[in-house]
């Protein structure tokens, strides 16, 4: 039974209780094994015999376990091999032991005790492993690794190869962060959830990362899903494994899985739709605060139908390999919509409100109210205004009328942040012209009409053998930057003389 109090308090009781127990009544006898019992945590025919004794019962002292076969000898003499073996691990540094410790003696660099010899060569790798654990945490510190903990012994790992061929409910979720191109103090995340059978992604803002937001955002999302919610696979962030999202899956029967520690492809469907979708509406713009969380969260209501009714996705059909040849067969592409109708698990009560809501949809309003919201953000994340969001688009003629001309503007996402490119002004590869070069000046200003491959053709005449056909292009190309050298200083001189 449980112990209930401390050893030297029971064996004060016993003293105490072993007289009276031994001289009282059966009745009286009963009553105190009894309380004695549920004090001691002793079993009812222990405690008779130790009420019963002549003397005080020996309690057991402090256990004692073996003589320790390896001492400080055999430790230290080992954390010398370690290092002498550039620190490799107790599985590979046993079997070196019959090489490096003749070598280290054949060259005098150790004189190890027969003892102690014969210790180390009769050693285990996993001894090796403990002798030398402290002295490994103090070595390399950043190599510690993490021992699994109760949590996530809790929630099984699940790999990609795990999916096989889910219906519709099993979804992989992840965050994606907003914070811009400083991961210093508190921003925006979203909350991305993805269904891996039909692709049905719902996307959520959260002010800040707390497992307790985390919980109230899946359960929003889960109350207005087309379908029972059955499975739920992420990493191994604290914002998920956590004893608050244990407990809620557990109470609505969700399954929680996680993917493998720094195996991105384990959630190769979530990954997809982070790059594919939020970070296509999104951007990598920083977002702090209420009202960014409250833009984000109007985006994504005219995103979310808009991805999940008029956005095809492939799916992977089969991936072979032949070779170093990878070749893949997708299927025809379809809306997540569509193939929820195809799904025979989805009743058909929620599929004719899947076609209801889809007759009802405009896709140019919900595309325009994105854009609207795009351009909204994007003047939060340079300190706009964060009191006044715009009003939804009654005329969409304008926008429609704009559909036409806008690939002449190039990328039309205002969220959307081209890199910024160097101006180069280097050479790769060495100016073939560079020995000639003011020979071929003294032509041009002698005579500033020659064409290129006039210019090529008295080139070649007057260094036979030494420029190739192929480099007439390279001539052009100095030819057009010298003139254009030759107007700039032309305007500028004539500026200069009549100032």
């Amino acid at each position: 039974m449980q112990t209930k109090i401390t050893s030297g308090a029971r064996a004060e009781l016993v003293r105490a209780l072993r007289e009276r127990y031994q001289t009282t009544s059966r009745a009286e006898k009963a009553r105190i094994l009894a309380e004695f019992c549920a004090v001691s945590g002793y079993h009812n025919k222990h405690a008779i015999r130790v009420l019963n004794a002549a003397e005080d019962p020996i309690e057991p002292s402090s256990r004692r376990g073996r003589p320790r076969l390896y001492d400080e000898a055999v430790r230290q003499a080992l954390i010398v091999l370690w290092e002498a073996s550039d620190r490799i691990c107790g599985k590979r540094l046993k079997p070196l032991f019959g090489v490096l410790i003749p070598a280290l003696e054949r060259h005098r660099h150790i004189k190890l005790d027969p003892a102690v010899r014969a210790k180390l060569l009769n050693i285990g790798t996993a001894t090796i492993d403990r002798l030398l654990k402290t002295t490994r945490l103090v070595a390399t510190p950043g190599m510690r690794r993490r021992s699994p903990t109760r949590l996530r012994q809790k929630v099984p790992v699940r790999t990609f190869a795990d999916w096989k061929e889910p219906d519709p409910g099993s979804m992989e979720m992840d965050l994606v962060a907003h914070c811009g191109e400083s991961n210093s103090g508190s921003y925006v995340h979203s909350l991305v959830l993805t269904d891996v059978h039909s692709g049905w992604t719902e996307s959520v803002p959260l002010v800040v990362r707390e497992a307790t937001l985390v919980a109230e955002a899946i359960e929003s999302v889960r109350v207005s899903l087309p379908f029972t919610l059955r499975c739920l696979d992420t990493d191994n962030g604290t914002e998920f494994v956590n004893d608050i999202l244990v407990q809620y899956c557990v109470q609505r029967g969700i399954e929680l899985t996680r993917s493998r520690p720094w195996r991105k492809n384990d959630q190769a469907w979530i990954e997809q739709k982070n790059g594919a979708v939020i970070r296509k509406l999104v951007g990598y713009h920083r977002f702090e605060g209420l009202a960014a969380s409250q833009a984000l969260a109007r985006l994504y209501s005219a995103s979310r139908l808009f991805v999940n009714f008029f956005q095809p996705s492939f799916k992977l059909l089969e991936k072979t390999r032949i070779g170093a040849t990878v070749r893949k067969r997708y299927a025809t592409p379809l809306t997540p919509h569509a193939r929820l109708l195809l799904s025979p698990v989805i009743p058909e009560s929620m599929k004719v409100r899947l076609r209801a809501v889809a007759e009802g949809l405009d896709p140019l309003r919900l595309l325009d109210e994105i854009r609207s919201m795009q351009r909204h953000l994007v003047e939060l994340s340079q300190g706009g205004n964060p009191h006044t969001p715009p009003t939804r688009s009654q005329d969409l003629s304008v926008f429609l009328a704009s559909l036409a001309t806008a690939w002449r503007a190039g990328e039309v996402r205002p969220t959307h942040a081209k890199k910024q490119r160097k101006a180069r002004n280097w050479r790769t590869r060495k100016d073939p012209f560079a020995e000639h070069w003011p020979e071929i000046c003294r032509w041009l200003e002698e005579k500033p009409d020659m064409i290129g491959r006039e210019l090529f053709e008295k080139l070649r005449d007057a260094h036979p053998g030494v420029y190739r056909d192929g480099q007439i292009r390279t001539l052009f190309e100095r030819l057009a930057a010298w003139r254009a050298q030759a107007a700039r200083r032309l305007i500028f001189e004539g500026t200069s003389d009549h100032s």
